[in-house]
This record gives structure tokens, sequence and C-alpha cells, in this order.
């Protein structure tokens, strides 16, 4: 495209670029974990507050998956005794 590969900047807008053009279908297990790793990468890029924020939402999904995953333990256990 005519960008320096040595800028970063350049790279940046090379990468969005690339992001735009090639969009994963969101609703396949293959979209949807390319979601999570873009989440993740950006969570690690940034400081502070944000990266705060990032950690207490993956905290609470983590949470939820827990909380989930023992109700639905609980209630087969429950009808199986």
């Amino acid at each position: 495209m005519g960008l320096d590969p040595h800028d970063p900047e350049a790279r940046a807008f090379a990468q969005h670029l690339d992001r735009i053009e090639h969009a994963p279908k969101p609703y396949t297990v293959e979209g949807y974990l390319a979601g999570v790793s873009e989440f993740a990468d950006s969570a690690n890029r940034v400081g502070g507050g944000r990266r705060l924020t990032a950690v207490v939402l993956a905290g609470l999904i983590v949470l939820g998956l827990i909380l989930t995953f023992t109700g639905a333990l609980n209630t087969i256990l429950l009808f199986l005794f």
C-alpha cells in the first residue's frame, strides 16, 4: 500500500485495514474465539482504568461460568440421587 513498514502507526493502520477487510463471521465458533482473542490483545495493550475494567469483566465472566456449571452439576446430582 506504500506505507513505511517500520513506522508503528503505519503498521497499526495496516492491521486495522486488514481487520476491516477480513471480518470474521461472529456467529461461528471461530468468529467468537477471534473476538475473545481481540479483546484479550486489546486488554493487554491498555493500562490503568481500562485494564482494570477488562480484568473485572473477564473475572465476572469466569465467575458466571463457575456458577452456571456448579448449578448444573447440583441439578444433575439431585436428579440422580
